[in-house]
């Protein structure tokens, strides 16, 4: 017996006994309930944005709904080649990147189906040049202005890969410490398979802190006939700790799973804490009717009868419908 075949034996002898055989296990996905429904692009929804660039020595808006991020410091704009404000972007290197309001959304979808090569859509919105030398869109609740540091070119689109040099907010989608707050924000976002518009959804948690933060619905916007209400109660002083209880309650769960809930906030007056004044904001008549006739408001209203010595009902109408209260739970 060689030398080598000795060897060859020895080797395989010790890794046989070098532990227990290592079982492999590889399922294939067919056998579960999932489809294969192709190489389909599956990433939606995504912000809704309004591209801002100048060609030909005009301001141009381009509607644009494919955009994402690069690392923590870059931003990617896709468009067709065929758009007229791809020439602008790759001569000057610069674009503004808008994100779109509810508020904004008619102008947005007009000046997403029109070319700029025949339309002129440079009074579409109203706008102010950034400090970076881009259009930024007045009514848009939060702008960057961006750099383009390269091009990547894929068949058909033109790729911006983009540094941002400044980025603009408007006050009231910002927290009390300048941060931005995206239940405040609430931009549109844009589904491509249907080419629908979304509302942005619910929070349910906090990102590595899930257990500790209830999550909020998503917000209806105020209607016509939305309703501005004082409720100013006087409640028995022995049952004020029991009070506060219920009405902490309900109001955290109102706001929490009623979209038409959007403010319910109480205060008790320092000097006389047995009367309370809660502010109620609903976005209509009808969100006002669901929640009167909700469970949980049933179980309040019921639960504190015994417990309130008055109760005055007053509504209240916006000097400023523009200056609204914005929710928020901690």
């Amino acid at each position: 017996m060689t030398r080598n075949l000795l060897a060859a034996m020895l080797l395989f002898g010790l890794l046989s006994c070098s532990g227990p055989e290592v079982k492999t296990h590889k399922s294939n996905i067919m056998d579960t309930e999932k489809q294969n429904i192709g190489s389909v692009l599956a990433l939606y929804p995504k912000p809704m944005t309004v591209i801002g660039a100048e060609v030909d020595g005009k301001v141009n808006w381009l509607v644009v709904g494919h955009t994402g991020i690069i690392g923590h410091d870059r931003i990617l704009v896709s468009m067709s080649k065929s758009h007229y404000t791809s020439q602008g972007i790759k001569e000057s290197k610069k674009l503004s990147v808008n994100l779109v309001s509810r508020e904004m959304l008619p102008k947005a979808d007009y000046v997403g189906s029109v070319s700029g090569a025949s339309v002129d859509k440079s009074e579409v919105f109203e706008y102010h040049w950034g400090e970076n030398g881009t259009p930024v869109i007045d009514d848009s609740p939060l702008t960057m202005e961006c750099d383009v540091v390269d091009i990547y070119e894929t068949e058909g689109f033109d790729n911006f890969v983009c540094s941002i040099a400044n980025t603009y907010a408007a006050p009231d989608v910002l927290d009390g410490k300048g941060k931005l707050d995206y239940m405040r924000l609430k931009p549109v976002l844009f589904e491509f398979p249907t080419y629908s518009y979304l509302a942005t959804g619910e929070i349910i948690g906090k990102c590595l802190n899930l257990d500790k933060q209830p999550g909020m619905c998503a917000k209806e916007p105020m209607a016509a006939d939305g309703i501005v209400r004082l409720s100013k109660i006087e409640v028995w002083p022995q049952y004020l700790d029991e009070y506060i209880k219920h009405v902490t309650e309900v109001g955290e769960i109102s706001l929490r799973t009623e979209p038409g809930v959007l403010t319910m906030y109480a205060v008790a007056e320092k000097e006389n804490p047995y009367k309370i004044t809660i502010l109620e904001t609903y976005s209509s008549k009808e969100a006002y009717d669901k929640h009167i006739a909700s469970a949980h408001f049933l179980k309040y209203k019921q639960g504190t009868l015994h417990m309130v010595k008055s109760l005055v009902l007053s509504d209240q109408m916006p000097l400023n419908p523009a200056n609204r209260i914005n929710n928020f739970m901690e």
